[in-house]
């Protein structure tokens, strides 16, 4: 994408009312707005809070709330020309229980209060194969815990991919620590059973891995 095309999509992202974009410097202030009160001043109900980290276009984010009307979604990405695109999706159908918040993943405590998320989803992250990047990885210890802060107590995780690697090492670390896994499924187009949102939601970057072949893998697991 341009840069002229992506300067578009950030000016048109300002104009959107379902698009947060704090500064770095906002979030890590500690006194953030809608921390804690994303359902009273943001969505303006109280239903269930889900996130999708990571959510880049946003697709994702728009199929689940065009899904579950009374829940509410927000996609967090740090590309803003990204999830440009499931906002203005958003905009033009009308669909006021999603929003989009850019910021880096690793700041998620100081947007959201404890127990303030009631799930989240994880789509397609980069698995961060070499070893001295496996902090990056979105289901290593240390995200799981940031994530289980801000988690009701029965709080759900969702992670969808590509990799058999990601797969593989989430499943062999939930096991590990002692995670409750509720559903894992390595193929689950081959292997059916998977909840209806995993197969009839597709991103724009899963259709081009299953035609290439790949299979998409899943697991749905509580954090202890």
């Amino acid at each position: 994408m341009g840069s002229k095309n992506k300067l578009k999509r950030f000016r048109e992202n300002e104009t959107f009312g379902n698009v947060i974009q704090p500064t770095r410097e906002e979030a890590l202030a500690g006194n953030f707005p809608l921390k804690g009160k994303w359902g009273s001043e943001f969505f303006k109900n109280d239903n269930p809070i889900v996130l999708e980290l990571g959510c880049g276009k946003g697709e994702y984010s728009v199929g689940l709330a065009r899904y579950y009307q009374d829940k509410n979604f927000i996609g967090i990405d740090i590309k803003g020309a990204r999830f440009w695109r499931g906002a203005k999706t958003a905009v033009d159908e009308g669909i006021h229980n999603v929003g989009f918040l850019r910021t880096q993943i690793e700041l998620i405590e100081q947007f959201f209060a404890e127990g303030e998320i009631s799930e989240i989803w994880i789509t397609f992250p980069d698995p961060q194969i070499k070893y001295k990047r496996t902090k990056h990885r979105l289901t290593n210890t240390e995200f799981l815990q940031r994530y289980k802060r801000i988690l009701t107590p029965d709080g759900i995780m969702n992670l969808k991919t590509d990799s058999e690697f990601m797969h593989g090492y989430t499943l062999g670390l939930l096991h590990g620590e002692g995670h409750e896994v509720i559903y894992a499924n390595h193929n689950i187009y081959e292997n059916h059973g998977a909840p209806k949102e995993v197969t009839s939601i597709q991103t724009f970057y899963e259709q081009q891995y299953l035609e290439k072949g790949k299979p998409i893998t899943y697991i749905q697991f509580k954090i202890k």
